[in-house]
């Protein structure tokens, strides 16, 4: 992978990151308002180090290795910068099953935003549109889902499978999120400890940073250049955290970024794994445009209120 290319991958992944985990943000910042010192300290320090190396840098790690057991588990981090053509093709042969389950999940996850979420309209007639018509959800995923797997196992079985594999993580992970906001108005009046609450906001960075892991795979499948960029973000996250939330607030629109984000990406992902051979740069691209007109937009918006 030439050098250019390593360095935008990263930046990308960086920025998708930092702006896919803005609600995680939120929910952080509104639960360290409530610890005292101590408690906060420990989270800046211990919990990053969690977040970076063990859910951002070991998740992709376990999944890659998933995908590609015969190169063992060590071979798996190390898989994209091996001159060996057989670590290669083997890498070639497994991407388009892992690229097509993530490609799912994202899909999903948008559409759920799309459909489901109160929302800031970014986008008012299109986005109101499918607000108003959200009963039609569970019908419009069921259908894709179906002809995504039907398309995938004329190609291979194990493509279709995927694709399961996918809208089922994006269902069990959307019950963990609901549950969690539930969860964090209750723990906002009880009285736990910080100890108590530190490992609830560990459980919660780890079901948030899924959306981010996932789309990771869209910019690239090599596990450092994952860890690196993730970590980076997650990095700038946890700052916003400590001291600029409500900065990070006044912009409403940078979660519809995020979301169309996650929609190029999925998008990116499932026509790579349907044999469309896309730029390695395509990814970051999208990601920076898109991310940067919602910014923008957003500013518009602050300036005028």
């Amino acid at each position: 992978m030439h050098i250019i290319t390593m360095i935008i991958t990263v930046l990308g992944l960086c920025l998708f990151e930092v702006v896919s985990s803005v609600d995680n943000a939120i929910i952080n910042a509104e639960v360290l308002g409530t610890m005292k010192p101590r408690g906060r300290k420990w989270f800046s320090v211990w919990g990053l180090l969690f977040a970076v190396f063990v859910v951002r840098g070991l998740l992709p790690w376990i999944i890659i290795y998933a995908v590609n057991p015969a190169l063992g588990f060590w071979g798996s981090f190390t898989a994209s910068f091996s001159g060996n053509p057989l670590v290669a093709e083997s890498i070639a042969k497994s991407a388009p099953i892992l690229l097509c389950g993530g490609g799912v999940f994202l899909i999903f996850l948008f559409l759920n935003w799309l459909f489901l979420e109160e929302k800031h309209f970014g986008l008012p007639a299109t986005e109101k549109f499918f607000f108003k018509n959200g009963v039609w959800f569970y019908g419009a995923v069921s259908v894709l889902l179906a002809y995504i797997v039907w398309k995938g196992i004329h190609i291979d079985l194990m493509l279709g499978f995927s694709a399961v594999v996918g809208s089922t993580a994006f269902f069990v992970t959307h019950g963990f999120k609901q549950n969690a906001e539930k969860n964090e108005k209750k723990l906002m009046k009880g009285h736990m400890s910080d100890f108590s609450k530190i490992i609830y906001l560990e459980i919660i960075d780890t079901t948030f940073s899924i959306d981010g892991v996932l789309g990771a795979f869209a910019f690239t499948l090599s596990i450092p250049l994952i860890l690196i960029g993730n970590g980076l973000g997650a990095l700038v996250v946890r700052q916003l955290t400590l001291g600029n939330i409500e900065n990070i607030k006044k912009y409403k629109y940078l979660k519809n970024g995020a979301m169309y984000s996650i929609l190029f990406l999925g998008l990116i992902m499932l026509s790579d794994a349907f044999g469309m051979q896309i730029p390695e740069w395509v990814s970051p691209l999208t990601t920076v445009l898109v991310i940067l007109f919602f910014f923008f937009k957003s500013k518009k918006a602050f300036a005028i209120e």
